[in-house]
């Protein structure tokens, strides 16, 4: 797992991958890729496994990001940040290799790349991300400044 800080980022407004015509019978360019289908295959296997799931939790010290990447090594994964406020969250899961001597008789599980992006929000401290992938679940903490509170004054009421 590489931590990649980056700074230049084509379109920051662009968070998921997502296909819109996923799982109608008629196929899309993300999976089905039959001849014949109204949506050919564009070539490109990133949709098939676009649907990573993330969680984004805020705790009052930091923001937490956490994905259920199963069967990924953490060598699989990239964590990057782009212009300063952009965390970005890629990786792929490759396809078995096929054998002669195997039978399929179903394949469910997605392969394919993925790419997910999040704006972080003004308070974050990008430079101190950390990163760590356990059992197949990435977890990522991006620390938050300390919220200043505001200042309370008491006033002397007279009279």
């Amino acid at each position: 797992m590489s931590l990649i800080r980056r700074s230049n980022v084509f379109d920051p407004f662009s968070l998921d991958l997502w296909d819109p015509f996923d799982g109608f019978p008629f196929g899309s360019g993300s999976s089905s890729g039959r001849p014949g289908s109204l949506f050919p295959r564009t070539g490109s296997d990133t949709a098939a496994f676009a649907g990573a799931r993330i969680d984004w939790k805020e705790t009052p010290e930091a923001h937490v990001f956490k994905a259920d990447l199963p069967g990924l090594k953490k060598e699989e994964v990239k964590v990057e940040v782009e212009d300063g406020n952009i965390l970005q969250i890629s990786g792929e899961r490759n396809k078995e290799q096929e054998e002669k001597t195997e039978t399929w008789h179903r394949v469910e599980r997605s392969s394919g790349k993925f790419l997910r992006r999040f704006r972080l929000p003004d308070n974050a401290k990008p430079e101190q991300i950390k990163a760590s992938m356990e059992n197949g679940v990435l977890t990522v903490t991006v620390p938050k400044e300390n919220a200043k509170k505001p200042e309370v004054k008491s006033i002397q009421i007279s009279g």
